[in-house]
C-alpha cells in the first residue's frame, strides 16, 4: 500500500508541486521486521516544507489516487510510524543533485550516513570539515554526493546527513579506498579531532518509480 500511495500519488502530487526530483529508497540489507522506506524531498524554501500539507490537501488528483492509503482503517494500516529529519544543504553544495547513472537501478548503491557529535559545537566543527575540505574530495573523486545536510530537526542531534551514490558494490568500495588515500592528509590536523562520536551507515537502492 505504501508503495503504491508513494508511486501513483504522493511523488505525482509533489512534480505538480514543482519538486521534480523525489527519492525513494528501500534498505539493500533486507529487514522483514521494519521494511523501511527512505523518502528525500528537495525544498528550496523552508515555506515550501510548511506547506506542503496544505498544498496536497487541495490537490483533487491526489486525495483520488491516495484514497486507499489515506482512508486506511484503524486496523489495517499501511505503516507502523512515520519519521521526518529536516536537513539544512551545507554552504560547500547548497543545492542538491540527482545522479546521472546509466547502470539499472537494482544495482546501484546509495550509502546514506549520519555523522553524530558529542556536543553542537563539535558537530559545528566536522560541518566546517566537510565545507572547507571533505566536500571537495568527495567531488574530485566523484562520490556522486546527492546532499550534504545539517540536521536541524531529527532524533539523533546534534548529527548532520549525507548520501553519496556508486554504480554498484565494487564502485562503492574502490571509491572508499581512493578517499581514504586523500582523507589521511586532513584527519590529524589538530583543530579536527573528536569531532564525530557515532558514524551510522545504511545501503540502499532506489526503487523502480524513484526520480533518480
Amino acid at each position: 500500500m505504501v508503495d503504491g500511495y508513494l508511486k501513483d500519488a504522493f511523488l505525482p502530487a509533489l512534480h505538480r508541486a514543482g519538486i521534480n526530483s523525489v527519492g525513494v529508497f528501500k534498505p539493500i540489507a533486507k529487514d522483514t521486521v521494519e521494511q523501511l522506506v527512505y523518502v528525500f524531498i528537495p525544498f528550496k524554501k523552508m515555506d515550501d516544507f510548511a506547506k506542503l500539507n496544505e498544498t496536497l490537501s487541495k490537490d483533487k488528483e491526489y486525495l483520488k489516487a491516495g484514497a486507499t492509503y489515506l482512508n486506511a482503517e484503524y486496523n489495517a494500516t499501511p505503516y507502523t510510524r512515520i519519521e521526518s529529519t529536516l536537513l539544512k544543504a551545507f554552504s560547500a553544495m547548497p543545492e542538491f543533485a540527482a545522479p546521472n547513472f546509466n547502470s539499472p537501478k537494482s544495482e546501484r548503491v546509495y550509502e546514506l550516513r549520519s555523522y553524530e557529535s558529542a556536543t553542537e559545537a563539535l558537530a559545528t566543527n566536522k560541518i566546517g570539515m566537510f565545507n572547507d575540505y571533505e566536500v571537495d574530495i568527495f567531488s574530485k573523486l566523484n562520490f556522486n554526493a546527492v546532499f550534504y545536510g545539517q540536521v536541524i530537526s531529527g532524533s539523533k542531534m546534534p548529527n548532520l546527513m549525507y548520501l553519496t551514490t556508486f554504480k554498484n558494490k565494487a564502485d562503492r568500495d574502490q571509491h572508499w579506498v581512493d578517499f581514504g588515500a586523500e582523507y589521511k592528509k586532513i584527519s590529524g590536523l589538530p583543530q579536527y579531532q573528536h569531532n564525530v562520536s557515532k558514524n551510522v551507515t545504511l545501503f540502499l537502492y532506489p526503487t523502480a518509480y524513484s526520480d533518480f
